[in-house]
């Protein structure tokens, strides 16, 4: 458990059990509670309710964080190694259009004006510009709605589809 975790579950137990002293223990010691008192009531109840609803919006933002993360590299600690600058990518750009218009189907979700896709599901890739790495991480993982095809398409025919798109959209 994250502390931002841990401190929710603490803020939610305060509340909880703050709750359950005034509703159910105090009206049976004092009837006429909260009383003149009821200004200090309804400030401590307004400090519960924002320090909850603040512990449950930071954990919010950071686990959305975390899921983008996640979603990014397929749940991979670790991205892929990428090629360096002026190095080949591997594939082949020609067995690549094939995989993309035909095994694939990426052109059924994506627009690739190279292809003759206009796809409006996914990504317009002559926009995103997506490099060899990039293309080769998202078709393995899927991720962001698009389903990983690591089990559907060889690693070559990864690797092809990665290079044709690359080369189609970076020149």
């Amino acid at each position: 458990m994250t502390g931002y975790e841990t401190a929710l579950v603490v803020v939610a137990a305060c509340f909880i059990g703050f709750a359950l002293v005034v509703a159910l223990v105090v009206p049976r010691s004092r009837p006429s509670f909260p009383g003149n008192r009821l200004g200090l009531f309804l400030a401590i109840c307004g400090i519960f309710f924002v320090s909850q609803i603040t512990a449950v919006l930071v954990l919010a933002e950071k686990g959305e964080a975390d899921e983008s993360v996640h979603e990014t590299t397929g749940g991979e600690s670790t991205p892929p190694p990428e090629t360096q600058p002026g190095e080949p990518a591997q594939g082949d750009p020609v067995a690549g259009k094939q995989v993309f218009v035909g095994t694939a189907g990426c052109s059924g979700c994506h627009t690739l004006s190279d292809a003759g896709a206009t796809g409006q599901v996914g990504p317009d890739l002559d926009t995103v510009k997506p490099s060899y790495d990039k293309v080769v991480l998202q078709v393995t993982n899927g991720g962001g709605g698009m389903p990983p095809f690591k089990g559907t398409l060889t690693a070559e025919q990864i690797d092809d589809v990665a290079a044709y798109v690359s080369s189609v959209t970076q020149g």
